[in-house]
């Protein structure tokens, strides 16, 4: 029976594999704690290792596997930013991936973020709580009529130009690689990074994180936004520079940010912190602006997601273990 060591798990990802058990034959063991090169002796006698998102494959760690006889590291998400991709290929341990579990599900989060931001939603909802019910500071406006700039055009992306066409916005997008059909058929135009600051009430991004795109959010591109621009991130935190957009926000060129994901989340999303004090000054400083939502990297929390994530991953390790082509495998060129 192959053994298979989940990291990072919480009960939920427990739950959903659980269900799938039985219909795999694979011996499941499971850590709460995230993977790293101090706890990587956890991964003994695996067969394969299957980690998320705050979990650390980097070269050292994944040595370390290797050593211990993992021969496969399977991903139970979308990202491989966590993952020295090029040293998984010299010792010949493949990496595989979800590369789509619910495009609805982030898409649908990044919309929320949105509106509740727009409309003021957390502000209303604490306010009546305390029987306060005045309108002052609550004034949004009309997302129909209005540009969202999107960057990238992968899966997600798409699933979100639907709903937003939907309001009646126009969409500019820009895309490494346009796809001009795509674009014809949804009604969207493609534009220049430039030009998609320049232009867009709302900008939302959804691209991977490589080293072009790390903090492409800084200092310069946001003093090309239109002042009081919403900005949306359900990607990576790294692509957001987060003391550049903290600057944006106080000098109002960033009318607000909703974020669902932060550079430095891995110390604190996932967890419970609240019987600590928050010691990351920046992240303190983010969450101190009334105009600012974060969440804890759950755009992918729905139920129907958390079921294709277990089952894209099971079936990611049959393929593995019956010694078939791996649909999903990421090869090192993907990272850079």
């Amino acid at each position: 029976m192959n053994k298979v060591i989940l990291f990072g798990t919480q009960p939920y990802d427990r739950e959903s594999f659980e269900q799938l058990r039985d219909a795999y034959g694979f011996d499941i063991c499971y850590h709460r704690s995230h993977l790293n090169i101090h706890n990587v002796a956890l991964a003994q006698g695996a067969d394969a290792v299957c980690i998320f998102v705050n979990d650390t494959a980097d070269a050292e760690t994944v040595r370390a596997l290797s050593a211990q006889g993992v021969k496969l590291l399977a991903l139970r998400c979308a990202g491989f930013n966590n993952v020295d991709l090029r040293e998984a290929a010299r010792c010949g341990m493949p990496v595989v991936r979800v590369p789509a579990y619910s495009p609805h599900a982030v898409a649908e989060h990044a919309v929320a973020l949105l509106l509740a931001l727009n409309r003021k939603i957390h502000r209303a909802y604490w306010r009546t709580r305390d029987g306060n019910f005045s309108l002052h500071g609550l004034l949004g406006f009309d997302l129909y009529g209005k540009t969202a700039g999107i960057v990238g055009t992968g899966r997600i992306a798409r699933e979100l130009i639907r709903i937003l066409k939907g309001f009646g916005m126009e969409v500019l997008a820009y895309d490494l690689y346009p796809d001009p059909e795509y674009a014809a058929a949804a009604g969207i135009t493609y534009v220049s990074l430039d030009e998609l600051y320049h232009r867009s009430d709302v900008i939302s991004l959804h691209c991977p994180l490589t080293d072009a795109t790390r903090y492409m959010i800084g200092d310069v591109a946001i003093s090309q936004m239109k002042p009081g621009v919403v900005l949306i991130n359900t990607g990576r935190g790294q692509l957001i520079h987060t003391e550049a957009l903290i600057d944006g926000l106080k000098e109002k060129r960033i009318g607000a940010a909703g974020l669902d994901v932060y550079e430095e989340e891995a110390a604190y999303f996932y967890e419970d912190t609240s019987d600590r004090i928050l010691d990351d000054d920046v992240l303190a400083r983010l969450l101190s602006f009334n105009n600012v939502i974060v969440t804890s990297h759950q755009g992918f929390f729905t139920r129907e997601a958390l079921a294709n994530i277990a089952h894209t991953t099971m079936e990611n390790l049959r393929a593995f273990f019956e010694g078939r082509p791996l649909e999903n495998e990421v090869r090192a060129d993907a990272q850079h």
